[in-house]
């Protein structure tokens, strides 16, 4: 009992990881997940925008807070402060510094920005091309399958139980054909034969007296010559030839 649990479980298990591992299934969540992906990359790369746009804001603050200390130091000490013109002078190194780190900042900011269009960029190229291989590959598989059941019900028919029945009818209509033929030519020869002669003979007459009567009318022949040879002697008259010779 135990081992046809085991093999129950087991078989359950094989069923549940052939189904995971479609790849049908696999293909179209492969397609989500890049899809799914573009988002968040777009996500990113307007952080590193971002970044970018903070920096350059403030290094325009910087390089403006420098031009306006430059003009407090020299007009310190076009009035004689030499105090207010040191002042200004050590803040003035201290935002030259500042300006500077930000100028760095921002150009390393600007290299990022660039590289993660070209990662977006060569992201999208190959998420494109893998859709249209998954699609591609997709339509094979289901292609393969409807002629995977084409080829199953093909394999059903049952040819030659159809071929055997086949035979054996057309053997016997032409052995029912045959008999009726042997029937037909048996009938014939009963009939009588003279029959149909005398018929056809008098319906050759016939035709030929309408033939005749067709001349008359159109004065072809006359009477006379149609009926023919003259009208054969009775045995009477041939006998009183006889006694007055």
């Amino acid at each position: 009992m135990w081992s046809r649990l085991v093999r129950a479980a087991r078989s359950f298990m094989g069923m549940f990881i052939s189904i995971a591992e479609d790849p049908v299934l696999i293909l179209e969540q492969n397609i989500r997940d890049m899809n799914d992906q573009v988002p968040r990359m777009n996500e990113s790369i307007a952080m590193v925008k971002a970044n970018v746009t903070l920096l350059e804001k403030e290094e325009a603050r910087y390089a403006a807070e420098v031009k306006d200390l430059m003009s407090k130091v020299k007009a310190a000490i076009q009035g004689g402060r030499d105090d207010l013109a040191a002042s200004f002078a050590t803040r003035l190194e201290s935002v030259k510094s500042a300006l500077a780190r930000t100028q760095g900042q921002l150009e390393t900011a600007r290299l990022a920005f660039d590289k993660a269009n070209n990662v977006k960029k060569a992201f999208l190229r190959e998420k494109d091309r893998k859709t249209q291989e998954a699609m591609n590959a997709i339509r094979d598989h289901r292609r393969a399958q409807w002629q995977k059941k084409v080829a199953d019900v093909m394999e059903q028919f049952d040819v030659a139980g159809i071929s055997q029945t086949h035979d054996e009818m057309v053997r016997k209509i032409e052995e029912q054909t045959a008999v009726n033929e042997a029937r037909m030519d048996v009938a014939l020869n009963n009939i009588d034969q003279q029959k149909f002669k005398i018929e056809e003979d008098a319906e050759a007459l016939r035709a030929n007296e309408l033939v005749k009567q067709f001349k008359i009318e159109m004065g072809l022949i006359s009477p006379q010559a149609s009926s023919g040879a003259a009208p054969e002697k009775t045995i009477g008259n041939r006998e009183g030839e006889r006694l007055g010779g």
